[in-house]
């Protein structure tokens, strides 16, 4: 593939990001101009974005470096409707408060990656909520609803994806694309910005904004967008049996964050290296040659730089610690998930069911029963027989209770 000549594009290029691009040429040309402007959108539906988010927050983070401004713009509006992209069912309303209380947990993890500020390359945050809120549907729909066509709007994949499954699509969330494409407008219209990122499922909305800017305002602007992201057998990525690998430290800890990317499969691990960590291509040129054992040296490094990347090169360091102290030296590690518990309880005694889910290592009694069936669980690195058994003060080791699942997840119980 032949290089551009914008810093922005050949590291997109380099390190897997494009997969889409409306017009590559024109906005390599545009780039080369001087600072220009692009944003990615995230609705605010969690108080925490997740990995499935990082791709997105990734190319505005080299969006920065590169010299230019980038612009994480909240859907304080989009959220009270529904993005149907990837969607079987209505999204549930959530309220403007909780809307609010979820946007400024995520303006956590922003600004442990971009630096905002009022300099010419640095990020801002902005709402949709500003305008659409403003808007005056009559003649939203007069002025803009006219160049959107139905029939163009029923192809796109997302839509027909809920039509095929016979799934009911609410007229509230077949607006959202007409809302999103009025957002790249009006951001343009704002701020000059030039460019709309996101991830491929997106592409027909993005798509909409670029029409929509030439359309009405005969401006030039660029979608461009990153594969979706799946493992090397095909997982969805992101995705656990636990849950959604969240970036906020308040809903995974870095220790568990790191051991995500610790547990990445062999064939994985330099693309993510490529796609979730800032190290220099020519460094990760060195560890594709690595085989075998050595390989999981490489998982380590991915950990440790994916970590730093997110929580802080401390966090990182303080995972990396205790992953060594629970994985080759048997010790508990100070960052392991922590609960505790009453005194009292522990000297009638708590099942051992009971204080795995409590714990969070199982998700419900039942698994609790078959991780201990299977040989899983263990009390203080001692397997538990059966699932009759107790915990109790006897257990208290240097002043906690070791529980595992499996090889890879521990947690602490300490006394309250």
């Amino acid at each position: 593939m032949a290089a551009f000549k914008s810093e922005f594009m050949n590291i997109m290029q380099q390190r897997g990001f494009i997969e889409q691009c409306s017009d590559a040429e024109a906005l390599d040309a545009k780039l080369m101009e001087g600072v220009q402007s692009a944003y990615v959108g995230y609705d605010a539906t969690a108080d925490s974005l997740h990995v499935g988010n990082l791709l997105s927050i990734m190319m505005l983070y080299w969006f920065q470096q590169s010299g230019h401004k980038p612009i994480t713009l909240m859907g304080g509006g989009t959220t009270k409707i529904g993005d149907p992209s990837g969607k079987d069912t209505q999204r549930q309303l959530i309220s403007d408060e909780k809307i609010n209380e979820n946007i400024a947990g995520i303006k956590k993890i922003f600004s442990q990656i971009l630096k905002y500020g009022d300099g010419e390359t640095d990020a801002i945050m902005v709402n949709n909520n500003d305008w659409l809120s403003e808007l005056k549907y009559v003649d939203f729909l007069r002025d803009y609803g006219r160049h959107f066509s139905v029939n163009r709007m029923l192809s796109f994949e997302s839509v027909k994806q809920r039509l095929d499954r016979e799934q009911p699509l609410s007229f509230l969330e077949f607006n959202y694309m007409i809302f999103q494409a009025y957002d790249f407008l009006e951001l343009n219209r704002r701020y000059d910005t030039i460019l709309q990122m996101g991830g491929n499922d997106q592409w027909g909305n993005l798509i909409n904004g670029v029409e929509l800017t030439r359309r009405k305002d005969s401006k030039q602007v660029f979608a461009l967008t990153v594969g979706l992201l799946t493992t090397a057998s095909g997982a969805k990525m992101g995705k656990t049996a636990d849950g959604a690998i969240w970036l906020n430290a308040e809903k995974l800890s870095p220790y568990d964050y790191y051991q995500f990317w610790r547990n990445t499969e062999d064939a994985d691990v330099i693309k993510f290296m490529k796609l979730f960590t800032t190290l220099p291509m020519d460094k990760i040129e060195e560890y594709s040659k690595l085989e075998g054992a050595q390989i999981n040296e490489a998982k380590k490094i991915l950990a440790f730089e994916a970590t730093k990347f997110c929580h802080s090169e401390k966090a990182a360091k303080e995972a990396e610690e205790t992953a060594k102290k629970v994985f080759e030296q048997g010790g508990v590690g100070g960052e392991l998930p922590t609960i505790t518990v009453d005194s009292n309880r522990l000297e009638t005694g708590i099942s051992i069911v009971e204080l795995l889910c409590e714990s969070g290592l199982v998700s419900s009694k039942g698994e609790a029963r078959r991780l201990i069936k299977g040989g899983g669980a263990k009390i203080n690195g001692q397997k538990v027989e059966n699932d009759s058994i107790t915990c109790s003060t006897k257990d208290i080791s240097d002043g906690i209770i070791k529980l595992s699942a499996g090889k890879k997840k521990h947690a602490l119980v300490k006394i309250g």
